[in-house]
């Protein structure tokens, strides 16, 4: 039997194909169309072309993300904080803290000892503290792709503060260090810390501790500069998982896995 998850996110949708023993089969990426359920069926088929399957040899589809709805394909769907939670612990058993930073939203999970819930708290009214701030932030104003980051921010020797978390704000700021001639390097590293120092401050006042293992996902996650920002300000180590953008999916295509199996049993 193969199951399929679906993250129908933002900014990126992704699908992860498993089989009964919970192997991955395949995970894929690309960009999210205005049309949500186009996204959804595009992504699943790039899933099963780089598998050698069919849609015929998927028992049960399971949606999660922002365009969850909109996927008339699936069998079911379940909110990302779940899918979330549930592909995290499949990828890196024990984890008690997730930070997550998406394309368009940060959250950051408690988890208890068995992988259940605690708590969460979620940024999704704006962009700061999220992919696009960074987007908007580092590669309009400055040229600079995500995947530079790294590279700059280690780089980086006097990082300015950017003290504003609206977007607009923080852009007037980048633009008046731009015009006093700091580096690319120490604002790029600038920003970074405002991110992190933003999604730390919004996990405690979520009332959370940072229990250990904690485990970042998301894109941002696979700048391992940025890995290291959240482990200097939380004072723990803190690791990215080995692809970031994977666990939404995986934690669906997991659930898909359990949902089939409890309806067969009915």
């Amino acid at each position: 039997m193969i199951y399929a998850g679906v993250d129908i996110g933002s900014t990126t949708s992704k699908c992860v194909l498993i089989d009964e023993n919970r192997k991955v089969l395949a995970f894929e990426i690309m960009f999210t169309e205005f049309d949500r359920n186009a996204s959804g069926e595009k992504i699943l088929q790039a899933a099963l072309d780089a598998s050698g399957l069919s849609i015929e040899d998927i028992a049960y589809i399971v949606s999660t993300g922002y365009g969850r709805k909109a996927f008339l394909r699936t069998n079911k769907d379940i909110p990302e904080i779940i899918a979330h939670a549930v592909g995290t612990v499949e990828a890196m058993p024990g984890t008690r803290t997730i930070i997550d930073i998406g394309g368009q939203d940060s959250k950051v999970i408690e988890l208890d000892e068995s992988g259940a819930i605690a708590r969460f708290e979620m940024n999704d009214k704006c962009a700061a503290g999220t992919g696009r701030f960074f987007e908007v932030l580092t590669q309009r104003l400055l040229g600079i792709e995500m995947s530079e980051l790294s590279g700059l921010i280690y780089k980086s020797k006097n990082a300015p503060t950017i003290s504003s978390m609206c977007t607009i704000f923080a852009e007037t700021e980048i633009i008046s260090y731009l015009s006093q001639g700091v580096p690319k390097e120490d604002i790029v590293a600038g920003v970074s810390r405002s991110i992190v120092r933003r999604v730390i401050g919004m996990g405690k006042a979520g009332q959370m501790s940072f229990k250990e293992p904690i485990v970042f996902s998301g894109g941002v996650a696979q700048n391992p500069a940025i890995v290291e920002e959240f482990s200097q300000h939380l004072g723990k180590p803190v690791t990215a998982v080995k692809l970031p953008q994977s666990t939404a999916a995986l934690g669906a295509a997991l659930t898909a896995m359990k949902q089939y199996e409890k309806e067969k049993a009915q």
